[in-house]
């Protein structure tokens, strides 16, 4: 694999000594050798980085525009380098967040709280809510998003996993309604219906592994899922659930999970940021707790009852 920092350092030292035989004299190294190493580079890169004659040599335009770079790169790692040697590497500052209001609350804040303990400069703002968020407008460092993404070139998306759901019903409504064996069953059932933005969200099933959408006659609409939680074990209806929302109630028995063997919807969870060249130290180690922690929460919180 090919070292995109290989002669970086030569070259740098070139451009700042001035002259090749005393960027050899800094790096302790034989003029040969530093010649050597600018001809490889330049080969690689397909450019002449330096106009050079019998006396001196000079950066070309394509060479100063690459020092330009370089400069940058080596700042960055001496940066580095000093942060570690301090210990000041720790995350400082505000990170604001948004994400679900219940998932965030069950499966996201927590582990958020845990970074923040082990980094005590580290600030938290959590946001609640459902609605899709405008990050750069509203000053957002991160987003937790549940279902298919919009395409953007301004915002960057990493996958955290992803969530099931579940068909639930109270046992007193299953007594006097009759349990449904196959999908078709289903559509002689009361819905208790998701709403968002006043889109009523239909019921997705999986057929020979394609999503085949159907609603019976609603009961309730609701944009809370947990109105509808509530709601089904009033006797209501079915309510199509995330498996991290009704796993206590049908691990006490209060619901009842219905088609449990046939295979059912998963939503994709992303954590989702604005396009930055250089990601902020609290915004990278926010999404690598997330895609280190979450899969294994997600697994403990939907572990079948």
């Amino acid at each position: 694999m090919r070292n995109p920092l290989k002669g970086i350092d030569v070259f740098v030292a070139v451009v700042e000594a001035g002259t090749f035989t005393q960027a050899a004299e800094r790096l302790h190294i034989t003029r040969s050798a530093v010649g050597k190493s600018i001809a490889r580079l330049e080969e690689r890169l397909g450019v002449m980085l330096f106009q050079r004659t019998t006396r001196s040599q000079s950066l070309t335009e394509e060479g100063a525009l690459f020092y330009e770079h370089c400069l940058r790169a080596v700042e960055e790692i001496q940066t580095g380098e000093t942060l570690l040697e301090s210990g000041k590497w720790q995350m400082r500052g505000r990170l604001k967040v948004s994400m679900p209001a219940l998932f965030g609350h069950l499966c996201v804040a927590p582990l958020l709280i845990e970074l923040a303990e082990a980094n005590p400069e580290l600030n938290l703002e959590l946001s609640f809510s459902d609605r899709t968020v405008d990050l750069v407008e509203e000053g957002f460092d991160l987003a937790i998003r549940i279902g298919l993404l919009p395409n953007s070139s301004a915002l960057v998306a990493r996958p955290l996993g992803e969530h099931k759901m579940a068909f639930c019903a109270s046992p007193a409504y299953l007594k006097r309604f009759g349990i449904p064996i196959t999908i078709e069953d289903m559509d002689r059932h009361k819905a208790l219906a998701y709403t968002r933005f006043g889109q009523v969200h239909r019921w997705q099933f999986l057929v020979d592994g394609q999503r085949e959408e159907r609603l019976p006659e609603v009961r309730l609409l609701s944009d809370d899922l947990r109105a509808l939680m509530d709601a089904a074990m009033a006797g209501l209806g079915v309510a199509w659930l995330p498996y991290w929302l009704a796993r206590d109630l049908l691990r006490r028995g209060k619901l009842k999970e219905l088609l449990a063997d046939q295979p059912g919807v998963s939503y994709a969870i992303n954590a989702v940021w604005p396009y930055n060249q250089h990601l902020p130290l609290k915004v990278r180690a926010a999404v690598d707790a997330l895609v280190d922690k979450l899969p294994a929460r997600l697994a403990a919180v939907e572990a079948r009852a």
